[in-house]
């Protein structure tokens, strides 16, 4: 009885190896008009929206941050970094 269970384990792989094997190699339909279609609003929509938060009504965006370290600052937050940084 054990021998026939042992071989039972590779028979049941094997189906599910089969099983397997003909879900993956399925024809899949090539029409992907909906997706393209669907990734062209999504970029029109973000032409369309890219608005500066001054023109928009809000405050400018320097005012908004006042952190932001000048050309000649470095900007980590642990203070200027010396030495190789690892």
């Amino acid at each position: 009885m054990g021998a026939l269970t042992w071989l039972l384990i590779p028979v049941a792989a094997a189906v599910a190896a089969a099983i397997w094997a003909r879900w993956a190699a399925r024809r899949r339909s090539l029409g992907d008009g909906a997706s393209l279609a669907g990734y062209e609003r999504f970029r029109q929509a973000m032409q369309t929206s890219s608005v500066t938060p001054a023109a928009a009504g809000g405050p400018p965006v320097s005012a908004v941050d006042g952190n932001i370290p000048s050309e000649d600052e470095e900007d980590s937050p642990r203070g200027p970094v010396v030495g190789p940084v690892p």
